[in-house]
């Protein structure tokens, strides 16, 4: 095994950043529509029932927007991370023994 690299090599690398670029842009775009259920969760925070069923129900809704965007936020670290990784892909990936990268 020789510690160059072939013009097969690159495009295989190339070919695998790619790919988790593509990962990294899905878990974007699951952060992304997020962004719409948390919309509609603030119109029913917006709405004004005044029973103690209505606040309760949006109480709750609040609830489950902090949870959603505290989710979101984990969803852009983990998005952030994965493009990192896919920049990296090509310029540190070494053929291992078994073939592989």
């Amino acid at each position: 095994m020789s510690g160059s690299i072939t013009a097969a090599d690159a495009n295989t690398c190339g070919s695998r950043s790619f790919e988790v670029q593509q990962l990294a842009w899905r878990v974007a775009g699951f952060a992304h529509s997020l962004d719409t259920s948390m919309l509609a969760f603030r119109r029913v925070q917006l709405s004004e029932w005044q029973s103690p069923a209505g606040q309760a129900y949006r109480t709750a809704i609040s609830l489950q927007a902090a949870a959603l965007g505290r989710a979101r936020e984990r969803l852009m670290s983990a998005y952030e991370a994965v493009l990192r990784h896919a920049q990296h892909v090509s310029v540190s990936s070494q053929r291992t023994p078994g073939g592989g990268y």
